[in-house]
């Protein structure tokens, strides 16, 4: 079973978002939060794969508690709702730690399909979202050059795996294009995070796009 905590001040959306969910037998909606605070405590009690995470809230927002979501040892995926996939908070959602964004109007199959590549791992991120941030984020020369030195410092082989999850690929994925086993993309990953002081998958595929590997 995949755990889910939904995180929003609207009731309306957390019922919604909770009917949608339960109609996927592997999915189970271990907890409710109407604020941020809220979500913190509720990731501690009950320990869900995927957290759904309103930004805009009262109290303490989205941002901040996925912040501190991330700050744990064992975080869960946090997957950030917006109303749309133009809000200037995504950005800064995904910074502190999300591993992706959806817009709340997301169709119910579409929604579980991606709560489930969530709960994999894997980034929730399409592709046009991507440019639309990456337009924000590397809007300077000097951003753009200093993202591009931080892929200087990379192997061609990190290169081309990062390019990879900037399509959004699974470790299969890469494995098949590269020519590599699971086991080594996975290493791979990790070793690229690091590197390259990101959280998550999402972010570096981010990164991917705005060093033009794309």
């Amino acid at each position: 079973m995949i755990k889910v905590l939904v995180a929003d001040d609207d009731p309306m959306v957390r019922r919604h978002l909770r009917t949608i969910l339960a109609s996927a037998g592997e999915i189970e909606v271990v907890a409710e939060a109407e604020d941020g605070a809220e979500a913190v405590e509720a990731v501690l009690r009950t320990a869900p794969d995927v957290v759904l995470m309103d930004i805009r809230m009262p109290g303490v927002d989205g941002i901040t508690a996925t912040a501190e979501i991330a700050r744990l040892s064992t975080p869960p995926v946090v997957v950030a709702l917006t109303t749309f996939d133009s809000d200037a908070h995504v950005l800064r959602a995904l910074e502190a730690g999300a591993g992706g964004f959806l817009v709340k109007s997301t169709p119910p199959e579409d929604l579980l399909d991606l709560v489930k590549v969530a709960a994999q791992g894997h980034t929730v991120l399409s592709p046009s979202a991507a440019r639309h941030l990456v337009s924000r984020s590397a809007r300077t020369d000097d951003a753009r050059q200093a993202v591009r030195a931080k892929v200087a410092a990379l192997s061609d082989r990190e290169r081309d795996v990062l390019g990879c999850l900037g399509e959004g690929l699974t470790n299969g994925e890469i494995a098949a294009r590269l020519f590599l086993s699971e086991t080594t993309v996975k290493s791979y990953v990790s070793r690229l995070l690091d590197k390259l002081g990101l959280a998550n998958r999402t972010q570096a595929g981010l990164l991917a796009h705005q060093a033009g590997l794309l």
